[in-house]
Order: C-alpha cells, then sequence, then structure tokens
C-alpha cells in the first residue's frame, strides 16, 4: 500500500505533465499561426506597411520554432514515444532552440522601441528614428539571428543524444543530454548571453517606461476633454502602445519566473525534477500565451474571420439572385 500511494502521485503528475506539454504546443502553435497570418493579410492588403505588424509576423514565426523545436519533442518524450532523433538531430533541435529563443529577446525588444517611437510626440528626437518605411525594419532580423547563431555556437560541441550509458551529462532532457563544457567556453558564451540580455532588456525597460509615461499623459488629457465634455477617441497608435506593454508584461514575467527556476536548480535548493519540469513550460510560456494577449487585445480573429465571412457571402451571392 505504501508503494502504491507514491506510484499513483507519478501517474497523476506524469499525466498533468503529458497534458499540459500538448495543450502548450498545440494551443501556442495555432495562435502564433493566427496572428502570423493575420498580420501577414492586414500588412500585404493595407494601404500602408506598418512596421509593428512586420515585428510581430516575425516574433510569431519565432515562437512557432521555438514550439516545434521543443515543445514537440517534449510533449513526444512525455507520451513516452520512441526517440527518434540521432545526434544530429538533438544538436540541431537544442542549437535552434536556443538560437529561437534569443531572437524572440532581441525581437521583443525591437517591438517594444519601435512602438514608444511611433507614439512619442512630434516634437521629440525620437521621432526623428520613426522607420519611414517598414522595409527598414528588415536589416535588424538578419542580423539577431546571426548574433544568436554565434552566441550559442558552444552548445554544438556540448550537445548529444540521451543513451543508458551517458554518465556524465549535466542535464536531461529524455530525448537530448548537455555535456559538461569547459570552463574555457562557458566562460565565453556565458558573459555573451548576459550581455546581449542586458543590452536589449534594457532597451525594452526603458521603451516601456518611456510608453507608460506617455499613456498617463494620454490619460489626463482624456479626463480633462471628458470634464471638458468633449468627444475624444483613443489614437490606434496607443491602442498598440498598450498592446505591447501587454506583450512586454508576458515576456517579463516568464524570463525572470526561467532565471529563478534555473538559479534554484544550479544551487540544487529544491526537487530537480519538478523544478526542471516547471522551467520546461515557463520556457515555453511566452511562446504560448504572447499570441493569445494579441488576440484578445487586438481582437484578430473575430475581425479576420468577419472579414473573410463577408468576402465569402459575396462570392456567393450571385449563385442566389
Amino acid at each position: 500500500m505504501q508503494d502504491f500511494l507514491p506510484r499513483k502521485e507519478e501517474m497523476l503528475l506524469k499525466f498533468i505533465k503529458q497534458i499540459v506539454f500538448l495543450f502548450m504546443t498545440m494551443f501556442g502553435t495555432l495562435g502564433n499561426i493566427s496572428v502570423c497570418v493575420n498580420y501577414i493579410f492586414s500588412w500585404c492588403g493595407g494601404p500602408e506597411k506598418n512596421p509593428i505588424h512586420l515585428i510581430l509576423i516575425h516574433l510569431a514565426f519565432t515562437n512557432i520554432i521555438i514550439l516545434l523545436a521543443k515543445g514537440l519533442p517534449k510533449t513526444m518524450a512525455a507520451f513516452g514515444l520512441r526517440n527518434f532523433l540521432d545526434e544530429i538531430g538533438c544538436k540541431i533541435l537544442i542549437y535552434l532552440t536556443r538560437v529561437a529563443r534569443g531572437v524572440s529577446i532581441c525581437t521583443s525588444s525591437l517591438l517594444t522601441v519601435v512602438q514608444a517611437i511611433i507614439i512619442s510626440p512630434r516634437a521629440s528626437g525620437w521621432r526623428r528614428l520613426r522607420p519611414q518605411s517598414a522595409w527598414h525594419i528588415l536589416p535588424f532580423f538578419p542580423f539577431f539571428w546571426i548574433l544568436n547563431a554565434l552566441i550559442a555556437m558552444n552548445l554544438i560541441h556540448s550537445i548529444t543524444r540521451t543513451s543508458l550509458n551517458i554518465s556524465q551529462s549535466k542535464s536531461e532532457d529524455n530525448y537530448c543530454s548537455f555535456m559538461q563544457e569547459s570552463q574555457k567556453t562557458k566562460w565565453i558564451a556565458l558573459p555573451l548571453m548576459v550581455l546581449r540580455d542586458a543590452v536589449f532588456q534594457g532597451a525594452m525597460g526603458g521603451a516601456s517606461g518611456y510608453m507608460v509615461l506617455l499613456l498617463h499623459k494620454h490619460h489626463q488629457h482624456v479626463l480633462h476633454l471628458q470634464n471638458s465634455k468633449l468627444l475624444y477617441r483613443t489614437p490606434p497608435e496607443l491602442r498598440a502602445a498598450q498592446s505591447v506593454l501587454l506583450l512586454m508584461l508576458c515576456f517579463v514575467f516568464f524570463y525572470w519566473a526561467d532565471c529563478a527556476f534555473s538559479l534554484l536548480l544550479s544551487l540544487s535548493l529544491v526537487d530537480k525534477s519538478l523544478t526542471g519540469n516547471i522551467r520546461e513550460f515557463l520556457i515555453l510560456g511566452y511562446a504560448t500565451f504572447s499570441p493569445a494577449v494579441l488576440i484578445h487585445r487586438d481582437r484578430l480573429l473575430p475581425e479576420w474571420w468577419h472579414a473573410q465571412w463577408e468576402k465569402f457571402r459575396k462570392c456567393l451571392s450571385p449563385l442566389f439572385v
């Protein structure tokens, strides 16, 4: 009886892990595909090419890569499916996941900075940095991928396929393992990652604070107009800024929660199995729930489906005349 209870709890935790990984991978992938398709249609079909839409398309694409490269293998491993990866496959998937996560940080920072520049007052000096065209944003994307690809190069030599006779692995991923890195490699890669995160999150924090200040001034202006019994509608740029701020709050929560659990794991202060699983959920968290923030805030799906339905009705209307 005493052996049955722990086994029952273990089976329950395994079932929860399977459901959560499956939900996050499927929900996140479908959500990011929806966001990507919606913004591609609005970006291509609109008279003006909005640079924010282009950045959101790139962010959604990066999130899809994270979910497919990280979430899909973790889901398969949670369900006990056979390891289909060889050593090269392990290296590609984990390396791609690390690069895509870095690109996600950089893209989120670019999104915040560009949005802050767009809503800045005309008299502000920041207004001069406003992109004249969405195409001016494009060079940032290959730069982000190249930068993060170089920073993550150390992973190529430290990833291997999991096998039963590996005893020197540092952390297990069910399908793939990390071997012990040399101190020289570690102390080259780690400062670069810290510097990247500090620079891009510093820019993100500064731009977010600036947007909060501008939105507060706008709120005071609206209150003044309401007291004067004048009608005033919120400009679309400010509504977009509110969406970006919500997105950044989502990013900050999952990033720093991941950092906290990584620290707990490295210090071995808690159960590694449970903490490791929670950290895996946090790694996928931003990629999973960020499209939900955009869909809810910007009402992307209802507007898009309504537009498609109207087109469909116009196509069918001659048949019923």
